[in-house]
């Protein structure tokens, strides 16, 4: 028995055994930095033990008090109200036991150090395989779970900028997996038909696998299929990268100081950005539009982002853990779940979040509808003006 309180981490839960398996591997390196605390896990479904299981397992142990952890990128459902409801109704029925729960890993420095750890990688792999390419020409696509809460889904975007803001790339966005628009497909496949980059690097902000993250990779595959002169780079998703366990720790600490969110998870951040050093030891590449390009933007407001490029870089055969390969693909099949894509001689595309859109009448800006004479070379082919897009047409 010990004096200091339990820990254990709360999952949703998974039918699939590799989830399982990873979400295993933070639970170990919490105990190894726990040494003298008991640790355990527990699931919401899908796996065993269940949260009340586990809870039993440490009441049994000895303990008195539980400090529960949120496996949780963000507060959704699961953290607001279904594992909350499962430590309540356990400790209604054990009132001699004190549960203490923590704060999910949020918008957090650590996290967003892990995350761009995890691309650098990625793309270094891809740069020795098939040669590098230039930041500027290069979208990264940051996608995540998606659910029913906006909160959730916003912080994913947050985490797109944030990690655009500090690594160069020619464009950012931000796309999910299910249950929110746009899709992770619907996103590659709207930029590469109205941008011409030479490379996506497409990323799961998810802490495990699963069949979410195994829908994204097929995605990225089908788009190679469909733009085999673009390079697809496949980033590996969070698991237990060191920064994330050090999050989790954090979270714990916040417990002991008895804070609930308050703290200011993202100064670090904001310190390193307006100072201009790195995140990991090298020096960040800032967004510069001045040079590179081969058109010039005028006064249009679009941030710099067009592109025109004369020629782009093949995809080569498939890199194992790395990027998408290049196969020859029919024109008009729908390569990504089942959603439909423009094409240079169709009257209608679902090119955004699953809306038709009549060929002389875009609305791919936020609504703003837009003339092209040919949609598949309307790229910059209409002043910007005061659409609102963004310069991202």
């Amino acid at each position: 028995m010990s004096d200091k309180p339990a820990i254990l981490i709360c999952s949703h839960g998974s039918r699939e055994p590799r989830a399982v398996e990873e979400f295993g591997l933070v639970a170990r390196a919490l105990e190894a930095r726990l040494p003298d605390q008991m640790v355990a896990s527990g699931y919401l479904e899908f796996a065993k033990p269940t949260i009340s299981e586990s809870l039993d397992k440490l009441v049994k142990q000895g303990a008195t008090e539980v400090w529960a952890l949120p496996g949780m990128l963000f507060a959704a459902m699961h953290m607001k109200t279904d594992i909350p409801a499962e430590l309540d109704a356990f400790g209604k029925k054990h009132p001699g036991l004190t549960i203490r729960f923590g704060g999910e890993l949020g918008l957090d420095w650590r996290m967003l150090e892990a995350a761009k750890a995890r691309i650098e990688t990625a793309l270094g792999a891809a740069d020795e395989a098939f040669g590098k390419v230039s930041r500027k020409d290069t979208l990264l696509v940051v996608v995540g779970r998606g659910t029913s809460d906006p909160d959730a889904n916003g912080n994913i975007a947050k985490v797109a900028r944030m990690l655009w803001d500090v690594m160069g790339f020619g464009w950012v966005e931000a796309g999910f997996s299910g249950l929110a628009q746009p899709t992770a497909d619907v996103v590659m496949l709207r930029e590469l038909q109205r941008d011409a980059f030479r490379r996506v690097v497409v990323f799961p902000y998810f802490l495990f696998t699963g069949i979410l993250v195994d829908r994204i990779y097929d995605w990225a595959e089908a788009v190679a299929d469909r733009f085999p002169e673009v390079q697809i780079v496949k980033v590996p998703y969070l698991r237990d990268h060191p920064r994330v366990i050090e999050t989790f720790m954090e979270r714990l600490h916040d417990i002991a100081r008895d804070e609930t969110g308050s703290a200011d998870r993202l100064a670090q951040y904001r310190a390193w950005k307006q100072a201009g050093e790195p995140l990991e030891g090298e020096p960040w590449m800032k967004k510069q539009f001045d040079d590179h390009h081969e058109h010039a933007h005028g006064g249009c407001g679009c941030g710099g982002h067009g592109h025109a490029h004369a020629e782009v870089v093949a995809a080569e055969p498939a890199h194992e853990g790395c990027c998408g390969g290049a196969r020859a693909h029919e024109e008009d099949h729908e390569c990504c779940g089942g959603h439909g894509h423009m094409h240079a001689e169709a009257e209608e595309h679902e090119c955004c979040g699953g809306h038709g859109h009549a060929e002389e009448e875009h609305e791919c800006c936020g609504g703003h509808g837009h003339h092209h004479e040919d949609v598949a070379e309307h790229e910059h082919a209409h002043a910007h003006g005061g659409c609102g897009c963004g310069g991202k047409h």
